[in-house]
């Protein structure tokens, strides 16, 4: 299956270039968009087998486990052996494990086909691995920015699934559909890309790939696990939002299945298309700063949408006085659209520092930041379920992520504050001493 690299002109590797960001791009956007499946479809197999919300959000966070826990060893593989046949193989893998989705008949059987398609989800260390090796750290914003953007596949199940099903009958009709895009995009990607050109060079100079311990070293920094905090908020705080909201928004405002989709998409969309422009920010003011600008949004809008639809009785001389103080649709519309922005930018942020502190590890390390924010993905709507069916409280959800989005502001600034002091310190040490210093 391996095609023969030939020598590359300057022509020739910009070309190459850019049919690698594009071809992994769009092969991203569709593993995303199967891997949000039960996002939808989630919704109408509850209502076939009277699931509880905890296990409907179980069936939705399946398949993120899956996803996120392959992704360092993905990672690692795409190092070792190019990211462009991991890619294809892991998208052909899920293909399969979604076909037979349709033959699940219990809830149990179902979780065991969720955690094949969950593979779909490791695109995502394959894709950075590959796209990474073919441009410069100076370029690496913008260029995983615009495969990030992929997680529009999200927006996609929100936007067609509906319809699929509508026309289809079922929701097998999905599955059948998700599964042949699959197989489709495999094969247009694997004839319309090349080897990067790090791979290639080490075929020609006939080294043996890293062993996998010195690709995992990078591992032990607790750098790498702060990055990946706040990656469990970004990127698995997305996930979680993208698979519940069409749910919340149908039990809170009494949404149809598809208007549910569309006002959801309103959350995806902006969350995956605006981290091509936080990839950018990234490369031209320092993914630091984004970063500041990420998570202090993120509270503020958090911190609105975690507030209860509330009614107050205040005792007057002409009786009660009542207050109703509830987030309406449009402004809810608003806000999720701000959230969605913010962690766009967020996300495109924590990918741009991968490259600049560890560029020989980038497989590794961003398998695990992957991984840990998957894990968010997966652990959140769990969460959201027991949360919801012990409080019967919809906006637990957003109380939730206005927590961690609060503890990692706070981390990352305490963690910045001591750099900066450690830095002071080793300057005024290596200050020669003047008369007027003593």
């Amino acid at each position: 299956m391996r095609r023969k690299s030939k020598p590359l002109t300057k022509a020739h590797t910009a070309k190459a270039q850019g049919a690698a960001l594009w071809a992994s791009s769009f092969a991203f956007t569709i593993c995303f968009a199967v891997w949000t499946i039960f996002a939808i479809i989630g919704i109408k197999i509850q209502q076939e087998l009277g699931l509880t919300e905890s296990q409907l959000g179980l069936l939705i966070g399946t398949p993120v486990l899956t996803g996120s826990l392959i992704r360092v060893p993905l990672g690692v593989w795409s190092e070792q052996y190019g990211g462009r046949i991991v890619t294809v193989l892991v998208m052909l893998a899920a293909a399969a494990a979604t076909w037979l989705l349709t033959y699940a008949a219990t809830y149990e059987h179902m979780l065991f086909a969720a955690l094949g398609i969950g593979i779909a989800g490791g695109s995502f260390s394959s894709g950075v691995a590959y796209v990474a090796r073919w441009f410069p750290p100076s370029k690496a914003g913008l260029a995983l920015g615009i495969f990030g953007a992929g997680n529009v596949g999200a927006a996609v199940t929100k936007l067609l699934a509906p319809q699929v099903m509508q026309i289809g009958g079922s929701w097998h009709s999905v599955a059948y559909v998700w599964a042949i895009a699959l197989v489709v995009t495999a094969l247009v990607f694997w004839f319309t890309t090349t080897d990067d050109p790090a791979l290639v060079r080490q075929r020609k100079s006939g080294k043996k790939p890293k062993s996998t311990w010195l690709e995992l070293a990078p591992l032990s920094k607790l750098q790498v696990w702060r990055f990946s905090l706040y990656y469990f908020f970004v990127f698995g705080g997305f996930i979680a939002l993208a698979a519940w909201l069409p749910k919340y928004l149908t039990a809170v405002y009494a949404f149809s299945l598809p208007m549910a989709g569309v006002i959801a998409a309103c959350f995806s969309i902006p969350a995956s298309i605006f981290r091509i422009y936080g990839g950018y920010l990234s490369d031209r003011h320092g993914a630091r700063k984004i970063m500041y600008w990420t998570l202090s949004l993120s509270v503020i809008t958090l911190f609105i949408l975690c507030y209860p639809p509330t009614r107050y009785g205040i005792e007057t001389a002409k009786g009660t006085l009542v207050f109703h103080m509830a987030t309406g649709a449009a402004l809810f519309t608003v806000i999720v659209f701000i959230l969605g922005f913010a962690m766009a930018l967020g996300k495109a942020a924590v990918y741009k520092h991968i490259p600049v502190y560890y560029p020989h590890n980038v497989g590794a390390v961003g398998g695990l930041v992957g991984m840990i924010g998957g894990l968010g993905g997966f652990i959140l709507p769990i969460v959201f379920g027991r949360l919801l069916d012990m409080t019967g409280i919809y906006t637990t959800c957003f109380m939730v992520l206005f927590l961690i989005a609060g503890v990692s502001l706070l981390w990352m600034h305490f963690s910045i504050r001591a750099m900066e002091q450690n830095k002071l310190r080793s300057l005024k040490q290596t200050l020669p001493e003047f008369p007027e210093l003593k």
